[in-house]
């Protein structure tokens, strides 16, 4: 069983424009020795939207409440849309609305700038809003790929059945397989390097167990509801870092030839919870790059000479080509 090493999120929450409430759960900027990219890597930074309610919008079609235009470079961003819509448009002229249960990928690579707002529709009715957004690194070989987006509906991922440990009969809830692998089943995005991004949703009493690769940085979000993991209580708005993972370097691959590939992690519905409530999670784990980071801002590369030559290519109007 992988062990819990730490449960983060007593940050403030804060305001991203004026369409996102968030807190910001990891931060590669951040110089705490104790949680920092190291820990993290290839997860950057992750900002959790928590359910906050909108009141409709009079002003939806010129005054959306969200971000303006603005770059990224360097790494890509995840979206994940619980509940509310958004909308977005960037500089290749590419345009789209994140629904309910939508993921959206989007690779910056050498470079974009876009846009993210409520939807029309979400803006004229109102409603509650949730959502995530993770920034996942690029190694420095894909640095500079040209930009894209993976537009991910819900019913293009695959769903697997949770089933708790004691009775093979009940299944207790159901994973979204986002990207990775879940026992041979592929995720519907595809990655640059090995990520395993998995939305877990509980809905009745009982215990399952997932399995996740020993050399990954392992972290898991509690979106909604309380939940027992490993057998410790963690509550809505909290991330999990897991015990640091086997490294997978050569002088380590002799010693740990003979151990499994995974570890295991316990999830237990509280006989106690209400079963009209479900849990909801979202389970990172990811493949560490282990290259130097150099980021400000919007962008980030491996060197301070990239960064400084970045922001002269954003200066003089070259940026992204």
């Amino acid at each position: 069983m992988r062990p819990i090493k730490h449960i983060h999120g007593d940050k403030k929450p804060h305001w991203v424009g004026d369409g996102f409430f968030v807190k910001t759960l990891i931060n590669h900027l951040d110089n705490n020795p104790d949680f920092n990219y190291s820990h993290t890597d290839p997860f950057l930074l992750f900002d959790y939207g928590k359910p906050t309610t909108f009141s409709p919008n009079p002003d939806y079609k010129l005054q959306p409440h969200g971000v303006g235009l603005h770059p990224h470079k360097g790494f890509e961003t995840v979206t994940i849309a619980y509940s509310g819509e958004i909308s977005h448009a960037d500089s290749t002229g590419g345009r789209g609305d994140i629904l309910e249960g939508d993921v959206q990928w989007m690779t910056a690579g050498r470079g974009i700038l876009h846009e993210e707002f409520h939807s029309e529709a979400f803006g004229q009715r109102g409603g509650i809003f949730s959502m995530v957004q993770l920034w996942v690194n690029l190694p420095s070989a894909h640095k500079l790929t040209d930009p894209k987006y993976q537009s991910i509906k819900r019913a293009d991922m695959p769903i697997v059945d949770l089933i708790d440990n004691s009775d093979e009969q009940t299944v207790i809830g159901q994973a979204a397989i986002i990207a990775g692998d879940w026992h041979g089943i592929t995720g519907a995005a595809t990655t640059f390097t090995p990520v395993n991004m998995w939305d877990i949703e509980l809905h009745t009493a009982g215990t399952t167990t997932l399995q996740v690769p020993k050399t990954h940085n392992t972290l898991l979000l509690v979106q909604e509801g309380q939940v027992l993991v490993n057998g410790t209580a963690v509550s809505a708005g909290s991330l999990i870092e897991f015990s640091a993972p086997i490294r997978n370097h050569v002088s380590t691959k002799s010693e740990h030839s003979s151990l499994p590939a995974t570890d295991t992690i316990e999830l237990t519905y509280p006989a106690t919870t209400d079963e009209d409530t479900p849990i909801k999670l979202l389970l990172l784990s990811g493949e560490p790059i282990g290259e130097p980071v150099a980021g400000h801002g919007p962008f980030v590369m491996n060197t301070q000479e990239e960064l400084r030559q970045t922001f002269r290519d954003y200066q003089i109007g070259i940026f992204g080509k």
